[in-house]
């Protein structure tokens, strides 16, 4: 169903939401009458950091007015003269808002359709799995929301009582007053002769002892007041603190482990609004209650009564401070984190946002930010509040930005998009680590004043962990060093400390989730080809799974020591695999074709009870990135009558010649894969080459261009 469609049938605080979307920015008709349009329109495609993408953004701008103008041509009659004009007015504004930042178009656009989704999400019970996930994280958010209406609600009872004390306290100095007054009357009596002054005293002095005593009294109930909502600002900040220990600590850290899984192909992190609607709901309701603190401060020193109330007071100045400074620190974060594989004179993006930046208008000034590359000692010195000299380890050029706040999201951000490395200092490595294995981080800082320059805050944030490079060859190691980082630090780690040994089993999920996302299929890593890989790492023979669920592999024996007999270690293997299947074997193994993680033995164990002319696909265990082809035939040059041939490897060098497809296509002797389909009846698009370049392909078997009438000669290993 159309997201519109179910959008309008959201009630309550969500159709609020919903509805507040929409203003002169753009109008809520203009999202009735395109619906459909908007929707299929591909949003995402646009990379709103990239000024390249504008033209784009452009294009979807210039279609939308058509579109406007189109719908406003085709209405008639009454209704639809005034329609006409409407959406005629509509399309001149949109143009007069956006021609000149199409890409603000798009980033308002992506915004309304993700918020109506999400809120469409929420209000959306599902029976499904995902359903129940969805429930789960609708109960979470209505926790979150159940705890924000309580705050407001004894923020709404504190400002009452506060309007309550101050009107009491303005009538108490008016009798105070009055006192003063009759006290200078009954001072001036001294100057009246005897007989006025006895007549006059006595009504002056009962009238003093009436005030003087109901002032004692409403000095006691003053203070109660002041003490009654010193201890309801405490039950506030408390609730506060807890809140807000929800969606920094839990939440906003969630956030982070997601967006640190992303980088090594987990799913995305997802987006920051609803994080930054409840991180602004924070910052309002802090700073409502810090200027009740403050003017509950005014009223003391207007009328000090002697009592704990001072004290109570500094003590919830104090906190309260400590609560938005926590916020604000803890709110300015990467969004868009900077590549962890770092090549120096190479342009690189990153982007930093406030999330509640805009709530307290921290953009009516807009602070700078700065970027700076230091080394993971320099990190661990910064998170100690050690004195580091505004130390770097190297420059970087473009590294200064200004926030930028956009209205139609209420996003305070800095987009740095032309950063590039020019020079890395590194220091000096520990015993066998080499370059590659050496983390530095991009240190982002800015200052910025809020609330009249009342407060002044400093923020910093560090990046994910990086790694220099200065040629692609050390590439592979580099990404090696940032897989093991993103899928084994703790939270609150001193910075960049890891495990030197995980289990076997977490290590899986990681190389899992890489293999995918590289080679960008959902057939991952199966339980066999994991039996493989575990046999490749620990030079074991087992083909029992649990044999392997609480072993542990080390770093080292990940990638710093040489598999036995070989020159490259198990990563360097495996990224090879993945780089020969993500550039030239994506089809083939997402529709099975490729065993790949199969050994030679294996191979003939398979083949050999098969008839001749079977072969299977499995990759190379002695080159870097390489595939081989396994065949069952009669044997040319023994007494056997059968036996298993394996072919010399092909590589990326080869494929950039000639495919795959091409390459089995010329073999006629292979006739069956693995386990027994016949060649000439696989109707895999991806497995038959393109008829149109001239070669044959499984299914006419035309004549090869480079016939092969004995398998040795494309170069065969010699027969098991």
């Amino acid at each position: 169903m159309a997201v519109w469609i179910q959008a309008q049938q959201l009630q309550g605080d969500a159709l609020h939401q919903m509805q507040s979307l929409y203003g002169q920015h753009f109008p809520i008709e203009v999202r009735h009458y395109l619906s459909q349009w908007i929707e299929g329109q591909l949003w995402d495609a646009i990379d709103l950091e990239n000024p390249q993408e504008e033209f784009k953004a452009k294009r979807l701008l210039d279609s939308l007015i058509q579109e406007l103008q189109n719908k406003a041509e085709h209405q008639v009659g009454e209704d639809g003269f005034l329609l006409k004009i409407k959406l005629g007015h509509y399309a001149s504004q949109l143009k007069s808002t956006y021609d000149r930042c199409p890409l603000e178009l798009v980033r308002c656009i992506k915004h309304i359709l993700y918020t109506e989704q999400r809120l469409v999400r929420e209000a959306t019970n599902s029976s499904s799995p995902v359903g129940g996930m969805m429930d789960s994280m609708s109960q979470k958010y209505q926790q979150i929301n159940q705890a924000f209406e309580e705050l407001r609600l004894l923020t709404q009872d504190t400002e009452n009582d506060l309007r309550k004390l101050q009107h009491n306290q303005e009538y108490f100095i008016i009798q105070y007053q009055e006192s003063l007054r009759i006290q200078a009357q009954l001072t001036s009596l001294a100057t009246l002769p005897p007989a006025d002054r006895q007549l006059r005293e006595p009504a002056l002095l009962s009238k003093r002892a009436t005030v003087e005593a109901w002032l004692t009294r409403e000095a006691n109930t003053l203070q109660k007041y002041r003490l009654d909502l010193a201890e309801k600002h405490q039950k506030t900040l408390q609730l506060l603190r807890k809140q807000q220990t929800i969606i920094l600590d839990d939440e906003l850290i969630q956030w982070k482990r997601r967006q640190q899984l992303a980088g090594n192909g987990g799913p995305p992190e997802g987006g920051l609004d609803i994080l930054q609607s409840w991180c602004e709901k924070l910052a309002e309701t802090i700073w409502q209650n810090r200027q009740q603190i403050r003017r509950a401060e005014h009223l003391r020193q207007q009328l000090p009564i002697p009592g704990p109330i001072e004290e109570l007071l500094n003590e919830l100045n104090s906190t309260i401070t400590d609560i938005i400074s926590a916020l604000v620190t803890s709110t300015f974060i990467i969004e868009k984190q900077p590549p962890q594989v770092l090549k120096t004179q190479t342009k690189f993006a990153a982007t930093v946002r406030l999330l509640v930046g805009g709530k307290l208008n921290v953009h009516m000034n807009p602070p700078q930010v700065k970027a700076t590359i230091i080394s993971e000692q320099q990190a661990k010195a910064l998170l100690k509040n050690e004195n580091t000299r505004n130390d770097s380890s190297g420059e970087i050029l473009n590294n200064n930005c200004v926030m930028e706040y956009h209205q139609t999201t209420g996003t305070l951000s800095a987009h740095f998009r032309n950063m590039s490395l020019k020079r890395i200092k590194r220091s000096d490595r520990r015993g066998a680590e080499s370059v590659t294995e050496e983390k530095f981080t991009i240190l982002f800082e800015s200052q910025f004043s809020v609330g009249s320059n009342e407060l002044v805050f400093q923020v910093k944030t560090l990046s994910l962990p990086v790694v220099v490079i200065v040629h692609g060859s050390q590439d592979n190691n580099a990404t090696a060093t940032v897989l093991w980082d993103n899928a084994f630090a703790e939270p609150g780690r001193v910075p960049f400390l890891v495990p030197d040994k995980v289990l076997w089993p977490q290590l899986c999920d990681a190389i899992n989730m890489k293999y995918k996302a590289e080679v960008q299929s959902n057939r991952g890593l199966s339980e066999e080809n994991l039996v493989f890989l575990a046999q490749k790492a620990f030079s074991s023979s087992s083909n029992n799974p649990d044999d392997y669920r609480s072993m542990t592999m080390t770093w080292s024996q990940f990638n710093r020591e040489s598999l036995p007999g070989r020159n490259f270690t198990f990563w360097q293997w495996f990224d090879g695999v993945m780089e020969l299947t993500k550039k030239h074997l994506k089809p083939h193994w997402n529709d099975g074709a490729i065993l790949g993680f199969v050994n030679k033995q294996q191979a003939q164990d398979m083949l050999m009870s098969k008839p001749n002319g079977t072969f299977l696909l499995r990759f190379s265990d002695s080159e870097i990135g390489g595939i081989t082809i396994a065949w069952r035939s009669r044997c040319y040059f023994t007494s056997q009558s059968r036996m298993v041939w394996n072919l010399m490897p092909y590589t990326t060098k080869d494929f950039s010649i000639r495919s795959l497809a091409d390459r089995i296509s010329d073999l006629n002797h292979l006739l069956f894969l693995y386990p027994d389909r016949p060649k000439d009846e696989l109707q895999s698009e991806a497995f038959n080459p393109d008829p149109a370049s001239g070669n044959p392909t499984y299914m006419d078997q035309g004549a090869s261009p480079a016939p092969v009438n004995h398998p040795h000669a494309y170069g065969i290993y010699p027969p098991m």
